[in-house]
């Protein structure tokens, strides 16, 4: 993706937001609330077309200074007969800072309470796709940072009504063309509609030739006439709503629960399920994990996954009280010069934010942690560490009476009904029953018959653990040929190993000799000469795919498949879903794959861009033709 860049808050001369890169103004100057009130709301004959409906969507082709949003928020929440769930979906390819959005903002008192919540949670500047959730995950906006013309094919979604409010025809063509049209056609939910301000002759044969019926009805205020529309064609929806929200999650590490969590906070009732005698005692295990995104010089699928992953965990962790993490920046300092250089140029061609991404060199990097060092590296000023088994407990008690936990319990397989699946114990009795089930067992998930085919690799991890030293502390986390930790609860965390298909569950000496090589490595006059016999440590199990991403969907079923189909047609087992492979970035992924296994199952806009859903998709291992594995050789998990 090409690097944003930012718009810059300007004035018109009678005080009216305005674009001189546009040479245009983001609303009219006779008052933008009313203006929105007027044409995208009632143009869209809201709030009547939502009241009484599960969910409601709504796509904005340009989210400027949030004001059409503002407006359906706020008419949202003092609608008596609302929606249950409104999702608000925006594109703009040249998004405001927070702080010029607060500047703006000022200007709508009315919406004062609404735009203070916003500007809180507005993310930082980054391409892609960004979730927000308010009024307690009633309301969804989800921004899509990026050029709409090429942005609008990643979207997934069934929209009732489009906000078609960017810059006017003549300023700004490509927001008006018939490609641009067509693609919202696609988007269309069966009698959506649409509104916008202009009435250009081409705006309108686009519209018509993408099979909207159009109308003219009188403008706001100085603009003789505005233009709606309703979208004529017949199809059948492609996305409705469950009518029974019951699921069980099997497994209670972090991928689980967090998606029991999700999925509570969608209205579903859960039953979560988990063979040992507490949540998080497998791989979710580790006093803490490393928090920081993985960033590439061309911005592959690993790299923006990991970034969105990083975001969305970092927005979790900020809404879970209870959930232990210190946003106490993370150094990944180079191996060697050629991979230092390659740190140096990365952050060159991304030109991401300095809050999400910076370059230090060695001198920068010794100050910053009080020892000398061999390279410079990446600085994540906002990465951290994690206490994993914390958040776990948080998001299961984030939304009480919705989850119900079941520890000590070994589902010993799945029977499938007619209404749904059954799980039962090895006597054959009935553990529980479910619509849905969505496995999160980590390396216990081929054991089921229904996952055996899975290509997920089991990894041994061992971690270890170093006694507290005054003299010896970090500042920040550390990685380079492994990660070193600040002391997290009487601790200085290292490691970790790496071992494939290693069924030992034993703490080894042999494994801490390699970590505390490797912490040498990494910082040379750091350690002292432990000995690496007595020193306590935690071996756990890491589930890898084998293109390093996750594995999340709906399950498919080989024996079923004829022929080679594309991705989206492969034959699925009815409401059989997975959250798996996350290997060692499970902190990272969790609350990201957690929101795209509830919309996918609620059948809500998807929070990826459609290539980054498919190269999750567990369906891809079975396509001959899928495409190469991502290349990630130089970037090994256990960092």
């Amino acid at each position: 993706m090409e690097p944003l860049r930012p718009a810059r808050l300007e004035f018109a001369d009678d005080g009216t937001p305005y674009s001189s890169a546009y040479g245009d103004v983001y609303h009219s100057a006779h008052g933008g609330p009313a203006q929105a009130r007027h044409v995208f709301l009632g143009g869209n004959e809201l709030p009547q077309r939502w009241q009484g409906r599960d969910r409601f969507v709504i796509l904005e082709t340009g989210f400027g200074l949030g004001l059409n949003f503002l407006a359906a928020w706020q008419a949202w929440r003092v609608d008596p007969q609302r929606c249950r769930r409104l999702h608000f979906v925006s594109f703009e390819k040249h998004p405001f800072s927070a702080a010029d959005l607060a500047i703006a903002q000022r200007a709508w008192p009315e919406f004062a309470e609404l735009a203070a919540q916003l500007q809180a949670r507005w993310p930082l500047l980054t391409p892609g796709v960004h979730r927000l959730f308010l009024d307690d995950r009633q309301v969804i906006l989800t921004l899509f940072f990026g050029d709409a013309t090429t942005q609008l094919r990643q979207l997934d979604a069934s929209v009732d009504a489009f906000f078609l409010d960017g810059f006017s025809p003549a300023r700004n063509p490509e927001l008006w063309t018939p490609e641009l049209c067509r693609a919202l056609s696609r988007l269309a939910a069966p009698g959506a509609t649409l509104a916008t301000w202009s009435v250009a002759g081409h705006v309108r044969a686009a519209l018509e030739a993408a099979e909207f019926d159009l109308e003219k009805r009188p403008g706001f205020a100085g603009k003789r006439q505005m233009l709606h529309g309703r979208f004529r064609s017949r199809r059948p929806d492609r996305h409705t709503p469950p009518a029974d929200r019951r699921a069980v999650v099997i497994g209670a590490g972090i991928a689980g629960c967090t998606a029991a969590s999700a999925l509570a906070g969608a209205g579903w009732q859960i039953d979560i399920i988990e063979r040992a005698p507490t949540p998080a005692t497998g791989a979710s295990c580790n006093v803490a994990g490393v928090l920081r995104p993985l960033p590439s010089a061309d911005d592959n699928r690993l790299s923006r996954l990991t970034r969105a992953g990083y975001l969305a965990t970092r927005a979790l962790l900020q809404s879970l009280p209870d959930a232990r993490w210190s946003p106490c920046g993370v150094l990944h300092l180079g191996r060697e010069p050629l991979h230092e250089a390659t740190q140096q140029r990365v952050v060159d061609r991304l030109q991401l934010p300095a809050e999400l991404l910076q370059f230090v060199d060695r001198e920068r990097a010794g100050e910053m942690l009080g020892l000398p060092v061999e390279a410079g590296g990446w600085w994540f000023p906002q990465g951290g560490w994690v206490n994993p088994a914390s958040v776990c407990r948080a998001a299961l008690a984030a939304f009480p009476g919705r989850i119900r936990e079941h520890y000590g319990v070994t589902v010993d397989r799945l029977e499938s009904t007619q209404t749904g699946w059954r799980l039962l114990a090895a006597d054959g009795s009935e553990i529980a029953s479910a619509p849905v089930v969505v496995m999160a067992a980590g390396v216990g998930a081929p054991a089921f018959v229904e996952f055996a085919w899975l290509p997920q690799k089991s990894a041994r991890g061992q971690v270890t653990h170093l006694p507290p030293d005054p003299a010896r502390t970090l500042a920040h986390v550390v990685c380079r040929h492994g990660y070193a930790m600040p002391e997290v609860d009487g601790i200085r965390l290292t490691g970790a190993t790496l071992q494939p298909n290693d069924p030992d569950p034993s703490v080894r000496a042999d494994d801490h000799a390699e970590n505390l090589a490797r912490l040498r490595l990494s910082l040379p006059g750091y350690l002292g000469p432990e000995d690496p016999a007595p020193l306590a440590g935690r071996t756990g199990f890491r589930p890898m795919s084998p293109d390093r991403l996750p594995i999340v969907g709906a399950f498919p079923d080989p024996a079923t498949i004829q022929g080679q189909p594309r991705l989206p047609a492969l034959p699925r087992h009815p409401g059989l879903w997975c959250v798996q492979g996350f290997g060692a970035r499970g902190i990272v992924w969790s609350a990201l794959m957690a929101d795209l296994l509830v919309s996918r199952l609620e059948g809500d806009p998807l929070p990826l861009e459609i290539d980054l859903v498919d190269a999750v998709d567990p369906g891809r291992f079975l396509l001959k033709s899928r495409a190469r594995p991502q290349d990630d050789d130089a970037f090994d998990d256990r960092t």
